[in-house]
């Protein structure tokens, strides 16, 4: 006699465990020798680049590969059942985390990603320009390019030269705008960094991003290297648009970024990057158009829907954002706790170890007056190598030099 076997349903019956249990339980964690214990960097390393790809310690690393357990054990119901509401519970504890509403808060794989999403959605007419500054991050320079060359759009860099106050760049800003509008075109959209990352400063984001208010300028800001490392507050910054990587500085494990657009502009920004199921075409009054959308309905607006799923990928890294900003909550640094204890300690520690290579290369360290550059957790030493000597002013050779 066969014995018959129990059917498994495909909508999960097993609740996922609450992640952050173990983590509410751990002693506090020293930031420095004590908190690197927790990373699985290996005895003798020294991350100092830590900002290009970042990493997370070890109890957020249990939580990612629980997830992504979870997900082989039944995939279907977990990634069609279980996955959105994990995912809206990230997408919450994000949002109060910046302080800004849910409904404006997604999450996807990296800034570029983000700033991409900008553009392409953007409908560009002739004598729309986009404004960038000089030290624009690469790839969004590139797409910057792309859009010029595939739209009416043209662009427009604000140039500069480091060291500069925040005044002066603001300046530098208005000047480009104004000198756009004396030639009937329309300033369209800005992006730039809340920190440069080439070289690693701090820019005049809130400035800047009132600024575009002042002039009708649709702002976007490129924040790959923000939430985690400084204090960020969407709701009083206020940008038409804000990308932010969560797996720099926050120790989510890579890729994850928080899209930021308030709900006044997510009209506009109608495709995810790469279209998927939840994209809405335009009516065509033909029924035999209409698409099928294999997913189970949500609960959230069609625009957050939309984010739901971009194609299978493995977005473990997403639900481990509440695991994140908890294990935060463990750090200390000099009587500080948490959020206040991490962006203290980093700055500390960049202008500390800025000030011991300056002295042991007898150079110094790039920062204005105000001292407005360095109000992060980077710094920029200058190199023992004399320009115009070394290379007869000829730029690529003294980089090659350096």
């Amino acid at each position: 006699m066969v014995a018959k076997q129990a059917l498994m349903p495909l909508r999960s019956s097993k609740q996922v465990e609450d992640p952050l249990n173990d983590i509410r339980k751990l002693e506090t964690i020293e930031c420095g020798a004590a908190a690197r214990a927790h990373f699985a960097f290996p005895d003798g390393y020294r991350n100092l680049n830590h900002g290009s790809f970042g990493t997370y310690p070890s109890a957020i690393r249990s939580k990612f590969h629980k997830f992504a357990d979870l997900s082989e054990e039944r995939p279907d119901a977990f990634i069609r059942y279980d996955y959105p509401r994990l995912l809206d519970e990230s997408r919450k504890a994000i949002a109060d985390f910046v302080h800004a509403p849910i409904d404006a808060c997604v999450l996807i794989s990296n800034a570029t990603t983000g700033i991409n999403i900008v553009l392409r959605n953007l409908v560009f007419k002739p004598g729309d320009v986009i404004i960038y500054f000089a030290t624009i991050y690469g790839a969004c320079g590139k797409t910057i390019s792309y859009i010029t060359e595939t739209t009416p759009a043209e662009s427009r860099q604000v140039e500069y030269t480091y060291p500069i106050s925040d005044d002066a760049l603001c300046s530098a800003f208005e000047d480009v705008i104004k000198d756009i509008k004396a030639q009937g075109k329309n300033p369209r959209l800005a992006t730039y960094d809340t920190i440069a990352s080439l070289p690693g400063v701090r820019m005049p984001f809130e400035r800047l991003t009132a600024l575009c208010k002042d002039h009708g300028i649709f702002s976007l800001i490129d924040a790959a290297h923000s939430v985690g490392g400084i204090p960020i507050d969407l709701g009083k910054l206020d940008p038409d648009a804000y990308v932010t990587n969560l797996h720099k500085w926050l120790f989510v494990p890579r890729g994850c970024a928080l899209f930021y657009v308030p709900v006044r502009n997510q009209h506009v920004m109608r495709s995810t990057l790469p279209t998927s199921h939840g994209f809405v075409p335009q009516p065509t009054g033909d029924a035999s158009a209409a698409q099928i959308n294999p997913l189970p309905p949500g609960k959230n607006t069609a625009y957050i829907e939309n984010y739901k799923f971009l194609g299978t990928l493995d977005n473990s890294p997403y639900l481990c954002v509440p695991a994140a900003i908890e294990w935060r909550k463990k750090l200390t640094w000099q009587g500080k706790h948490g959020e206040v204890a991490i962006y203290g300690y980093l700055e500390d520690l960049a202008q500390k170890a800025g000030k011991i290579v300056s002295t042991k290369l007898g150079t110094d360290i790039l920062d204005n007056d105000e001292h407005s550059l360095t109000k992060c957790f980077f710094n920029n030493v200058r190199l023992p190598l004399d320009y115009q000597q070394d290379a007869g002013g000829d730029f690529a050779t003294a980089v090659t030099i350096a």
